[in-house]
């Protein structure tokens, strides 16, 4: 079974009230779709990183979040991990201000994980910036996990 590591967006789109905004509502629907139809297909994994992303603000949506991910095994954010996301940004993979994002990255690729879903598509599912930051893993030696967002895992479509 493939495994894969739900980031932090994900999360929050599980577990977020109805939107208004027709984006972020369009997001939600795809998020529960995925949830409901593919999530069973892996192997699911949070993080510490994750936890505590998720643990912040209003107290009733860090409740529904930590709901969404009660049961779910937690990766561990190692001395490893932490190395690999510093090399990335110093590296110029991802900018400075994105460190928590390089922290996503490096702990997906040092507990090798196939999927890192999310819907950061400001740093992480960016195809602009993936060639770089998956260079820079193989440099390192790891395997660089597929990054995309729940609409490109949805799976195959009667083709």
């Amino acid at each position: 079974m493939k495994h894969l590591y739900l980031e932090s967006s994900i999360v929050s789109y599980l577990a977020a009230l109805p939107s208004r905004d027709l984006i972020k509502a369009a997001r939600q629907q795809i998020t529960h779709e995925w949830w409901a139809k593919r999530r069973r297909d892996f192997e699911v994994f949070v993080s510490e990183i994750v936890i505590e992303e998720i643990s912040q603000g209003d107290s009733d949506a860090v409740q529904r979040r930590l709901e969404v991910v009660a049961g779910l095994p937690v990766l561990n954010l190692t001395e490893a991990a932490e190395d690999l996301a510093g090399f990335i940004v110093d590296r110029g993979g991802l900018p400075a201000k994105a460190v928590q994002d390089a922290l996503h990255l490096g702990v997906a690729a040092v507990h090798g994980v196939d999927y890192l879903l999310t819907w950061n598509c400001r740093h992480l599912a960016n195809a602009e910036l993936m060639g770089g930051m998956s260079a820079l893993l193989v440099e390192r030696g790891f395997h660089p996990p597929v990054v995309c967002t729940p609409d490109e895992l949805l799976g195959q479509n009667d083709v």
